[in-house]
């Protein structure tokens, strides 16, 4: 027993020695750990991103552009626990503003990588529209248009004209001219969050026969006429494009359509203009200044197929250097709903052929002009004809001698169609438009 006993005490002597000979060869001056290059490999490691740059070159995607994660390319973002965790408690994020949709994403310190929550958070009649939700994200990373028949990949045009469903996102500042009108492919959003992105001093943005389609964040400026000219509109197909009048933004035959947070002005003809059957639209928390014809909502009072027309016009400040058409309608049904209205120089609303508009909690404030205090315009009708249309004012502020001519029978069932969300009280516009227009939202905090 002594004997195995001694045994057992060598032993152990043996393995203690070993380990303080280890110990004593470990290098006394160890590394920074590179905590950069460390998100990179944790990035990396767990994505599909990189699991598809391993599979051979047939089986990656056509569009090498799209990818899982944006930040993986613009910015390496480190996907940590602490991020996931975030993610799961977005459903308890609340900013408190009382505007619904930004109350919905931007208290989350992390919404660059749970961008696609802003399709969750839509309103109004074009509650529906998911832009590119489903699809995979696709980065910008050229803002050039040389070439609207054969766009680069990694231009904005190479983006919007794909067949798939797509979020697109900057990955960087970039102002962008555009040669000719953008025309838009469906299923796509086009995300301009934590970047300064200009589209301007060219042609602008068309949203012609498609459907699913958000665009956020931009700031959309002197857009000119263009046209004549051959320009491609998906992969398979090129076609010849007459002048477009130089929208900001042209809607034309498509639905589930959300215009949210941009900032829009001084375009050549309307800023945002729906017509041709477009329905299913709202357009929400932009800034529009520095314009007069702000927005046609109708193609002509003899094109009756507007008549299933549907807007929700909400949150939006229409600011300084405005004139008129804040909207202009035609035929269909309008909500005009807690917008703040600092200035026009003719009116505010107006219409023909009939629409129904029901204007909820705006504040309007007139003009110092005694001869235009009235915020609604009937254009070329006989009172003996607009009487019967069904336009309201319910809940408004109106300040500095504004007034409201209302018309129609008044009964609530009349603007069934027309109503899309519930009113806020007119006291709170204020706060609700406080941040219309283009964001400036910065990477690891609340936008």
């Amino acid at each position: 027993m002594a004997e195995s006993g001694g045994w057992i005490r060598l032993f152990l002597l043996v393995v203690f020695l070993l380990f303080v000979g280890a110990i004593a060869r470990v290098p006394k001056d160890i590394p920074e750990i590179d905590n950069e290059a460390t998100g990179k490999l944790q990035s990396s490691s767990n994505s599909s991103m990189a699991v598809r740059l391993e599979e051979p070159e047939a089986e990656t995607p056509v569009n090498k552009h799209a990818v899982d994660n944006p930040d993986e390319i613009a910015a390496m973002v480190d996907m940590s626990i602490r991020n996931a965790t975030a993610r799961r408690e977005l459903g308890f994020f609340s900013c408190g503003t009382g505007n619904p949709i930004d109350d919905c994403w931007r208290c989350d310190p992390n919404w660059q990588q749970n961008r696609k929550r802003l399709a969750d958070c839509g309103i109004g009649f074009g509650r529906n529209a998911i832009g590119g939700r489903d699809g995979r994200f696709y980065v910008i990373t050229d803002s050039g248009d040389d070439d609207p028949v054969n766009p680069r990949p990694g231009t904005l045009r190479h983006a919007v004209i794909q067949d798939e469903p797509l979020w697109i996102v900057f990955k960087r500042d970039m102002v962008i001219q555009l040669k000719q009108e953008l025309i838009m492919n469906s299923f796509k959003t086009i995300d301009a969050r934590g970047s300064n992105v200009h589209i301007a001093n060219g042609a602008c943005i068309t949203i012609q026969f498609v459907t699913n389609v958000i665009v956020h964040g931009l700031n959309i400026h002197d857009c000119k006429p263009t046209g004549n000219a051959m320009v491609r509109s998906s992969p398979n197909h090129v076609g010849w494009r007459t002048i477009a009048d130089g929208d900001a933004i042209s809607i034309f035959g498509s639905s589930h359509i959300w215009i949210d947070h941009n900032s829009l002005s001084n375009c050549a003809d309307g800023l945002v203009d729906a017509v041709m059957g477009s329905t299913a639209i709202t357009i929400t928390n932009n800034y529009f200044t520095h314009h007069n014809e702000v927005m046609l909502l109708g193609h002509s009072d003899s094109y009756v197929r507007d008549k299933q027309m549907q807007v929700t016009i909400a949150y939006n400040h229409f600011g300084e250097g405005l004139i008129q058409r804040m909207p202009r309608c035609r035929h269909g049904y309008f909500h005009v709903v807690n917008n703040d209205y600092t200035h026009w120089e003719m009116y505010a609303i107006g219409g023909s052929a009939n629409p129904t508009i029901n204007s909820q909690g705006n504040r309007y404030a007139a003009p110092t002009n005694p001869f235009a205090k009235e915020v609604t315009k009937r254009v070329e009708t006989a009172e003996s004809e607009w009487k019967n249309w069904n336009w309201r004012s319910e809940g408004d502020l109106l300040m500095n001698g504004a007034f409201f001519t209302p018309s129609g029978a008044g009964a609530s069932a009349s603007y069934a169609r027309a109503s899309s969300l519930g009113a806020k009280s007119s006291s709170m516009v204020a706060t609700i438009t406080a941040t219309a227009g283009a964001l400036s939202c910065r990477r690891g905090h609340p936008c």
